[in-house]
C-alpha cells in the first residue's frame, strides 16, 4: 500500500499528542509511506515549535531528530523529490477549493503531491485538509 502521510500525521509518531497511539496503530503493518522535502522542512519546523512552547527540551528535540534520521536511514520513508506539476496542481486546487474549505498553502500542497503521486491513500488527522483530500478523490485514513 501507498501512503502519503501529512506532516501532522508524521509528527504524531515522534511528538507525543492526542493522536500518537492512532499514528503508530497505522504504521504498524509498514506501508509504502513517502517523504519530500516539504516534509522535512515541515517537520523540523514542528519540532522546534514544540521547544518554542515549552513542550519539548532542546535535548528531548535532538533525540527526536535522531529517531527521525535512524528512521529514514532504515527506510521508513520512501524519499522522492516533489513532482514537477505540484505548484501548478496546488494552485488549482487553491482558487478551487480554498473559497470553500479556508484550506492553508501547505496543507494543499501536500495533497498536491499525493495527487501527483497517484497514493492509494493519504493519512492526515486535520478535518479541513482531509475534507479537501477527499473531495479530489484520495482516501483518508
Amino acid at each position: 500500500m501507498s501512503v502519503y502521510a501529512d506532516t501532522s500525521f508524521i509528527a504524531s509518531l515522534y511528538l507525543k499528542d492526542l493522536y500518537s497511539q492512532q499514528a503508530w496503530n497505522a504504521v504498524s503493518s509498514r506501508p509504502r509511506m513517502w517523504l519530500t522535502a516539504l516534509h522535512r522542512a515541515e517537520w523540523t519546523n514542528a519540532v522546534s515549535q514544540h521547544i518554542f512552547r515549552h513542550s519539548i527540551t532542546e535535548t528531548e528535540a535532538q533525540e527526536v531528530h535522531k529517531q527521525f534520521s535512524r528512521d529514514r536511514a532504515a527506510g521508513l520513508w520512501s524519499e522522492i523529490e516533489l513532482p514537477n506539476n505540484t505548484f501548478e496542481v496546488c494552485i488549482e486546487l487553491a482558487r478551487k477549493y480554498t473559497p470553500r474549505f479556508g484550506v492553508r498553502t501547505l496543507d494543499i500542497l501536500h495533497i498536491a503531491v499525493a495527487l501527483e503521486l497517484k497514493v492509494a491513500h493519504f493519512w492526515t488527522f486535520d478535518r479541513r485538509q482531509a475534507k479537501l483530500a477527499r473531495t479530489v478523490g484520495l482516501k483518508v485514513s
